[in-house]
Formats: C-alpha cells, sequence, structure tokens
C-alpha cells in the first residue's frame, strides 16, 4: 500500500514538472514572437520614414531649381531695366550743343534712330516686373499690335515668354520664344529666347529637343552668356545620364 501510494506521489511529481516545463516554453514561444513583431514593425515604420526622407529630399531639388529659375528671371529683368534707364536718360538729357534726335550705331554699323523705349512698352515691362504677368501679357501684345516694326518688338515677345514660363504655362512660353528667333532673328534676345526655349523643353520632358536648341544656341553665339549657361546645362543634363 506504501509503495502504491508512493508510486502515484512519484508519478504526480513528474507530471506537475512536465507541465511547468512546457509552460515556459510557451512563455518563451509567446516573447520570442512578441518580438519579432516588434522588429517588423520597427523595419516596416523604418522604411516609410525612409521613403518620406527620400521624398523631401526630391521636393527640395525642385524647389531649389525653381528658385534658380527665378532668379535668373529677376537677373534678367533688372538687365533690362538698367539698358531702359539708360536709354531714357540719354534721350532726356543730351550733351550741349547737340541736336535732340539721337543716332546709335546698330550692330550692322549702319546708323538709326533711336528714342528709347516707347511708352506702352515701359508699362508694360513694369507690370512683369511687378509679378503681374496675366496683364504684363496683355500690355506686351497691346505694344506689339501697335508697334509691330519697332526694335523693342522682339524684347515684347520674349518678355510675354517669360510670362508664360514665370505662370507654368509652358506650352505658350515655348510658341513665344520660339517665335523671338523667327520673327525677329536680329533681336539682341534671340541668345536668350533659344536658353529658355531649351530650359522650357527640358520641364516638358523633351530632354532630345531641349539639347538640339542648347547645342544651336552654343555653336551660334559662342561668347553670349546665354551660351555659357547653355553649355552649363548641358554638362549638367549628360552628368546625370552617367
Amino acid at each position: 500500500m506504501n509503495l502504491l501510494r508512493h508510486a502515484v506521489a512519484g508519478f504526480c511529481l513528474v507530471t506537475a514538472a512536465g507541465c511547468a516545463g512546457q509552460d515556459v516554453m510557451v512563455r518563451k514561444q509567446s516573447e520570442m514572437e512578441t518580438r519579432l513583431e516588434h522588429l517588423h514593425q520597427a523595419s516596416t515604420t523604418s522604411g516609410v520614414r525612409l521613403a518620406e526622407l527620400s521624398a523631401e529630399v526630391t521636393a527640395l531639388r525642385e524647389r531649389l531649381a525653381a528658385q534658380g529659375a527665378e532668379l535668373e528671371q529677376l537677373r534678367a529683368g533688372q538687365r533690362e531695366l538698367q539698358a531702359n534707364i539708360s536709354e531714357r536718360l540719354v534721350q532726356v538729357a543730351p550733351a550741349a550743343g547737340t541736336p535732340s534726335r539721337i543716332e546709335v550705331v546698330s550692330r550692322d554699323g549702319a546708323p538709326r534712330e533711336k528714342d528709347g523705349p516707347p511708352e506702352a512698352y515701359l508699362k508694360a515691362f513694369g507690370l512683369y516686373s511687378a509679378n503681374n504677368f496675366t496683364a504684363a501679357v496683355e500690355a506686351f501684345r497691346a505694344f506689339l499690335a501697335e508697334h509691330p516694326d519697332s526694335e523693342y518688338a522682339g524684347n515684347a515677345l520674349y518678355w510675354i515668354g517669360e510670362c508664360h514660363y514665370s505662370r507654368s504655362d509652358l506650352p505658350q512660353a515655348l510658341d513665344a520664344f520660339r517665335l523671338v528667333a523667327e520673327r525677329y532673328p536680329a533681336s539682341n534676345k534671340v541668345p536668350d529666347a533659344l536658353l529658355k526655349s531649351g530650359y522650357t523643353l527640358y520641364a516638358l520632358k523633351e530632354p532630345e529637343r531641349a539639347r538640339e536648341i542648347l547645342e544651336s544656341l552654343a555653336a551660334r553665339y559662342p561668347r553670349s552668356p546665354a551660351a555659357a549657361k547653355a553649355r552649363e546645362r548641358l554638362a549638367a543634363a549628360a552628368s546625370k545620364k552617367q
């Protein structure tokens, strides 16, 4: 009888020990599964954050490119305004003993009469300088309709393109820049118009056409500031392909 009792007690002890060991194993498995779930969540969170950072970097690059284009527009506008002011000063303050009509020498060496920018052109350019692009386009178009043969006609058409470019109306900007070279090939704005045509085509995702125009600009006007910028843009585009 005592032997039976001892046997039963021993069996219970073995069974209890087995159950305790199984509980430990279950608890450890649960802990491991919890850790794995935490690691998975951390990995997913890191991936999402990495994607967000990549998007932020891309957006920052786009903003920097847009700011560079805006800065170039401001510089071009400043040069244009300075030239206009100088011309106006020469017009209103001729040297003593000289006639009121001012003669200057054109690019082909032939003298021509120079009266300074018409008031309509100055008004339109003032609207552009004030970032009133819609009104500036209308004013420049009115100027072109009234003075189609003015020496500032090419400039007016170029600034129409700049107005559209500033408003991200790229197809109309491209048309205006293209017409500068077609209608006014002798205009001093032709190199700048070709340069902005290339920039616009890059923005329109047409790199091959953009490259052709910028290469043509560099070949036709190699010493112009526009050609230097064209070569810089071509070099930057080539480095991206590598």
